[in-house]
This record gives structure tokens, C-alpha cells and sequence, in this order.
């Protein structure tokens, strides 16, 4: 009898990437496919699910050339993807207009207004966020009223794979947790929240465990890529639950930190306890009974991309120009909101700056600068984490920054935490959502198959920078006020 082997799909922003693994979690092998973004108006970030589609397809044949044996013995999928997307349908399942992306700003009134209603921060257990899906649908039923009459579902962008994958309208806790229509603290959509933005609950995917079945296969589907027996399709889970399954960051104390495009601090919770007030996301976990939060600033590595741009250079050739180690905080400041900020401002319209700029500074020293920045604004995200009662002592470093080691002490010295590298190999969303087709599978139990990954190395906080690295947080701190203020910009 041949081992089932299990795939695990993480849609993101620019493109499709799937991990086929063995129950064990061992790599079999993995295929990408690219998908691309419009931007029609400023604010504006949209994306053609047929992409999606054609990505998925693309991977999968590229899977098929690679391993057609081991493809052929697929018995699970376990889709992640990214957040907050509205892609809505009609009737008879046809795509209405294009997907309403995670970075899109333009509902922000339409968020606020939401967020000022009684009961619904007490209801989600979140600030209403201008990227989350129900104000995007506000927006579209003001300003598209002829789409909004004729919407009868709206999936969330990994859901509407799903429902090519199976024929069924299915969405995951920890995604939906996302689309401020949700009670997360009861794990079940809300007819309040529903009520408020004039939608039904019949609009709402039916919902399950991320670890739980979601649907199986279609057979022609099947027959296109050459499986043999049936595939049952996981629940999945948000990118960054699944990311956290792929990490082992289920348990109370655990968690992660991303310095990718944008920057996350994450940690896994075994109750529900949310304060909106502090910009906290606080979201359904993909596995039962748990949650998780996080503290999100909007741009990390992409800092570092932006100031590449604007300095004619290569992001890894600026980062590999400073040292190895931290040596404690610059003359210059960067405050990196480069496109507003969440955590722990949930400000839309809040702008970046470069503080205390000399004619002597250099390329290294402006860099250096960007990466404090990041850096002190995930101290925010940790300080806010602490508000919630969550705790970590020690959390996994992840994502395309961590490639400098200059950064990784910045940042174990910045949140007094010691970082742990995980020793290669696969780890991410792609990960996670092959362990949750594994668990939907019945295959093995979720303690078995959430492990964290071997450790190559610990990044522990420097002592002898930690008073000076604490003088710039508050140095840092105290630069907001005049940013958020309009006047004083003005005046400036």
C-alpha cells in the first residue's frame, strides 16, 4: 500500500506556492506560480481570482512532472492564504467584480463608522481595521450598489479556492476571525455583525476547524492531475495561523516574529481574551480551543526595500553593509509607517520620517536607521501584546530579515527577548497548512504534528546595549504625537 502524501497551498499577494509532504512532515518537493496585483485608484489594491486558479492548476502540474507517484497518492489539501480579501459572487457562483486585497484602504471610513457602533469591538474582540472584509463590502454597497445587490456569497481568497477544489461555500475560524463578522470569542458568525453591515447570514460560508475536513476533491480534478483515491480538503487557516502551525506555535507562550514585507509578533493563546483598544488582533487559532495574537505593523522588510529604491541599491547589499553585531542605537530615527500603521495606532493615514538627518550621513547609518525603526516598532507590538496578558519568553525569528544578523540583535536587544532561528528547512504557512490536512485527515493527532523545527542558533539580547536601546524606544515613542498631528505637520 503506498504511503498518502499531503499538500499544503499558501495563496499570498504575488503569487501561489505548494509543499508536498509525506505524513512524517518530510519535503517531497514544492512549485510556485505568480499572480500579480492592480492598483485603479490610490488605496486601491485588487486581485483577478482567476489567477488563483490558474496558479493552483500551474503548481499542480509542475507537482505532477516532479513526483507523479507521489501525487498519485495525495490524500489531503490544506489551504492558506491571505486575509481579509472579498471576493463576492452571485447565484450562481460567477465572480462579481474583482477581489477586495488585505491592503486595501479605500473602505477607511466605512471601517470607522463600523468600529464606532456599539457592541462591535465586544462582539469580534477587535478594532475594526479599514483592510478587514465587512467594511469593504460597506464601501461596495455605497459605491457599487448594482454588485452588492447581486452578491450572494463572499469567500475570503484561499475559500474561493476551495470552492473550485470542492464545490462547496466552506471557510476556516482563524481566517474568518478576520472579517469583523464573526463572534471569535464563540468561534461562530455573528447576526449582529451581520445586521450592521446589511448582510445575511445565508452571504457566510459554512464554517470548520482549520484541522477539520472541508470539503474533498473533485474527481475530474483528480483525473487532471493524476490521483488515484479521494482527498479530503482541510479547513486551512489565515496566513499567519498557518504560518504559526508550521512554526509549532499552538501552546500558551509560544509565538513568532516576522520581519517579511510586513512585520507580525505573534503568540498562541489558550483563551479568549481580547483588548481592542490596544490594536491587538486577537483571532481564532487554526486548531480548536485556541487562539492566537498579534501585533501588526504595515511595512518591515519593505522599509528597507523603499529606502534601496530611493538609494539606486540592492536591499541585501545596504543590509550586508553593517556589521555582524549591534552596536547600539544611531543619531538618526525612522518612524517606518510608510503606509499607515496598525499596532498599536490603527491610523490609515499616519506617514513615515527620518529624524535628526546630518549632511555627514551615510548610506550604512540610514540603513541602520530603517532597521532600528522596524525594530521599535514591533517593541510597540510587544508592549500592547503585554496589555492583553500574553506572555513570551523566547520566540522563533522568521521571514527574509532575519538574514541579517545586524538586525536579529537589534531587535532580541529592542524586545528583550531572546530569538530562536530554526535550523532550515520548511517551517511557514505552507507547512502549516499541510500539518492541518494531515490532522483533517485522521492521520495523526494535532500534539504529533505540530512540532516546532529544530533550532540552529539562539539570538540572545545584548545587556550592555539593553538602557540604551530602551532611551531610543522612548525616543521613538515620543516622535507619534507630532506625526499624527496634522497641524503640527503642517507647521513643520
Amino acid at each position: 500500500m503506498t504511503e498518502a502524501v499531503y499538500l499544503g497551498v499558501d495563496l499570498g499577494t504575488s503569487g501561489l506556492r505548494g509543499l508536498l509532504v509525506r505524513e512524517n512532515g518530510n519535503v517531497i518537493g514544492s512549485a510556485e506560480a505568480a499572480c500579480s496585483a492592480r492598483h485603479p485608484q490610490f488605496g486601491w489594491s485588487e486581485q483577478d481570482p482567476a489567477q488563483w486558479l490558474a496558479a493552483f492548476d500551474a503548481v499542480m502540474q509542475k507537482l505532477r512532472a516532479a513526483h507523479p507517484k507521489e501525487l498519485a497518492a495525495l490524500g489531503g489539501i490544506g489551504l492558506s492564504g491571505h486575509m481579509h480579501g472579498a471576493t463576492l459572487l452571485d447565484s450562481a457562483d460567477t465572480v462579481l467584480r474583482p477581489c477586495i486585497l488585505w491592503n486595501d484602504t479605500r473602505a477607511s471610513q466605512q471601517a470607522a463608522m463600523l468600529d464606532a457602533m456599539p457592541d462591535m469591538r465586544a462582539i469580534t474582540g477587535n478594532i475594526v481595521f479599514p483592510g478587514f472584509t465587512a467594511p469593504k463590502l460597506m464601501w461596495v454597497e455605497a459605491h457599487e450598489p448594482e454588485i452588492f445587490a447581486k452578491t450572494a456569497k463572499v469567500l475570503l481568497p484561499k475559500d474561493y479556492l476551495r470552492l473550485w477544489l470542492t464545490g462547496e461555500h466552506v471557510s476556516d475560524m482563524s481566517d474568518s476571525a478576520g472579517t469583523s463578522w464573526m463572534d471569535v470569542g464563540a468561534r461562530a458568525w455573528s447576526d449582529k455583525a451581520l445586521e450592521l453591515t446589511h448582510m445575511r447570514a445565508e452571504q457566510m460560508p459554512r464554517l470548520v476547524e482549520g484541522s477539520a475536513a472541508g470539503g474533498m476533491l473533485r474527481a475530474e480534478l483528480r483525473g487532471n492531475w493524476g490521483i488515484s483515491g479521494p482527498v479530503v480538503v482541510a479547513g486551512g487557516a489565515g496566513d499567519n495561523a498557518a504560518a504559526a502551525c508550521g512554526a509549532g506555535c499552538f501552546a500558551e507562550g509560544s509565538g513568532f516574529v516576522s520581519l517579511g514585507t510586513s512585520g507580525v509578533l505573534l503568540a498562541a493563546r489558550d483563551q479568549f481574551a481580547p483588548d481592542a483598544a490596544t490594536a491587538v488582533h486577537t483571532f481564532c487559532h487554526a486548531v480548536p480551543a485556541r487562539w492566537y495574537q498579534m501585533g501588526v505593523i504595515l511595512a518591515a522588510t519593505d522599509c528597507l526595500n523603499w529606502l534601496a529604491r530611493n538609494l539606486g541599491r540592492s536591499a541585501g547589499d545596504l543590509a550586508t553593509a553593517l556589521p555582524d553585531a549591534a552596536n547600539g542605537p544611531g543619531n538618526v530615527m525612522f518612524l517606518p509607517y510608510l503606509s499607515g500603521e496598525r499596532t498599536p495606532h490603527n491610523n490609515a493615514q499616519l506617514r513615515g520620517a527620518l529624524v535628526g538627518l546630518d549632511v555627514a550621513d551615510t548610506p550604512e547609518q540610514l540603513t541602520q536607521a530603517v532597521m532600528e525603526g522596524v525594530c521599535y516598532a514591533l517593541r510597540d507590538s510587544l508592549e500592547a501584546l503585554f496589555v492583553t496578558g500574553a506572555r513570551l519568553n523566547q520566540v522563533l525569528a522568521v521571514g527574509g530579515g532575519t538574514r541579517s544578523r545586524f538586525w536579529l540583535e537589534t531587535l532580541a536587544s529592542t524586545l528583550g527577548l531572546p530569538l530562536s532561528l530554526p535550523a532550515g528547512g520548511e517551517f511557514g504557512a505552507a507547512l502549516g497548512a499541510a500539518r492541518l490536512a494531515i490532522a483533517a485527515s485522521g492521520a495523526a493527532g494535532l500534539d504529533e504534528i505540530m512540532q516546532t523545527p529544530p533550532i540552529a542558533e539562539t539570538i540572545d539580547p545584548r545587556a550592555d546595549l539593553a538602557e540604551r536601546y530602551a532611551a531610543g524606544y522612548a525616543r521613538y515613542r515620543a516622535l507619534y504625537p507630532a506625526l499624527s498631528d496634522d497641524s503640527a505637520l503642517r507647521a513643520g
